[in-house]
């Protein structure tokens, strides 16, 4: 299990398998429960603004996930960057890979569009945030 999340792996049946796990599982499952609240440290607030990355490191027709800023970079098509909160419209766990043209939460499967961050599988019940990026020479930074 990741540190940065609490969730993924946890079943309700492996939480309440055996007598051990019910003790220490049910506590840990309901943190885990509905609500809007962040289940991995995530917040609502926008990210730090600043430097990020340069577009060198971005792969066309994919991105990269800056957890620690809470955001996502993409670029769909050569030279067009994109960039989404990392913090998963269903639960706020953070998103952490992109596979192909999505960018996938491991908490429970949500799947978004790396063009615009609509959602295209899971629970996530809206789109991820668009957030404001500068791309100066090969520099790219939050606004």
């Amino acid at each position: 299990m990741h540190p940065d999340h609490t969730c993924a792996g946890l079943s309700r049946r492996h939480a309440l398998a055996g007598g051990a796990a019910v003790g220490l599982g049910l506590p840990l499952l309901a943190a885990c429960g509905g609500g809007s609240t962040a289940t991995d440290g995530a917040s609502d607030a926008p990210p730090p603004s600043g430097a990020l990355t340069t577009t060198s490191e971005i792969e066309v027709g994919g991105g990269a996930v800056f957890a620690d800023q809470r955001v996502v970079v993409t670029q769909p098509t050569e030279g067009d960057f994109k960039a989404f909160s990392a913090v998963c419209t269903h639960q706020g766990c953070t998103v952490n890979d992109i596979v192909g043209s999505e960018i996938r939460c491991p908490c429970h499967g949500s799947a978004f569009s790396i063009e615009d961050g609509s959602v295209v599988g899971g629970p996530a019940p809206k789109p991820l945030p668009e957030v404001e990026i500068s791309v100066e020479g090969d520099q790219i930074s939050i606004v």
